[in-house]
């Protein structure tokens, strides 16, 4: 009988098999926060991975044919959920933790979506003259691209006419972060066809190794974000 779900053991081996040993290394060693399940987020970045690649189709044909079906893109949402909530916390907590919270979950993603619509129609807080791509907040706003392999916060476009990617993170921007907005910045360049484009990481916090890594990317500027609190009375 085809299992429902993905063999981590499994998952690790075809992406040794494909040239990917370090990223699996890094995967299988990664800290997970206390609001997640690590065993979901592990799957959720495998399969990533794997789409990223283009060899999605073939672990699912070689290991997980459930994995094609209805049922397991179901699952497949669940992983990528586990996943996207790990990296809004910072996922730097209890490596053993195997929480499964359904509130926490979307108490993250609310919050995600708040300072995403905020930053959205505040676009000139972040950059004088930058507006939203495409002419309703529905194309600028959570753009799927890549057939699904991802979306962008948001895409918006500078005084020039240069696409700028905006990548937001809720807690820490961690080193992945990076090679994410360089993925949607390359997908942008590629089919949208107006020219190179421009990337922003936005995040409560940002790490030295980030800084450090976008010294050497041209384009992309770190922005950190702060929430204030004010108190009206009711008359």
């Amino acid at each position: 009988m085809n299992k429902p779900y993905v063999n981590i053991h499994e998952a690790y081996d075809f992406a040794v098999s494909k040239g990917f040993e370090n990223e699996a290394k890094e995967i299988r060693s990664m800290s997970v926060h206390s609001e997640v399940k690590r065993s979901r987020v592990c799957k959720g970045m495998f399969l990533d991975l794997f789409e990223k690649h283009g060899i999605l189709d073939d672990f699912c044909k070689e290991y997980w044919p459930v994995g094609l079906t209805e049922q397991g893109i179901a699952r497949r949402k669940l992983y990528t959920e586990q996943r996207i909530l790990n990296e809004q916390l910072g996922g730097e907590l209890d490596e053993g933790a195997d929480s499964d919270s359904e509130s926490a979950v979307q108490q993250a993603f609310a919050l995600k979506a708040d300072l995403r619509d905020f930053l959205a129609n505040n676009l000139h807080t972040i950059e004088p003259g930058l507006k939203l791509y495409g002419e309703s907040k529905k194309t600028g706003v959570e753009v799927t691209i890549g057939g699904g392999s991802g979306r962008i916060d948001i895409l918006a476009m500078d005084t020039t006419g240069t696409p700028v990617v905006i990548e937001l993170k809720l807690s820490r921007g961690r080193n992945q972060t990076i090679g994410q907005l360089l993925y949607y910045m390359g997908w942008v360049d590629q089919n949208l066809g107006k020219g190179k484009s421009r990337g922003m990481i936005v995040a409560r916090e940002i790490s030295d190794e980030l800084v450090l890594a976008t010294k050497r990317v041209a384009g992309v500027v770190l922005f950190k974000y702060a929430v204030s609190l004010s108190v009206i009375p009711v008359q």
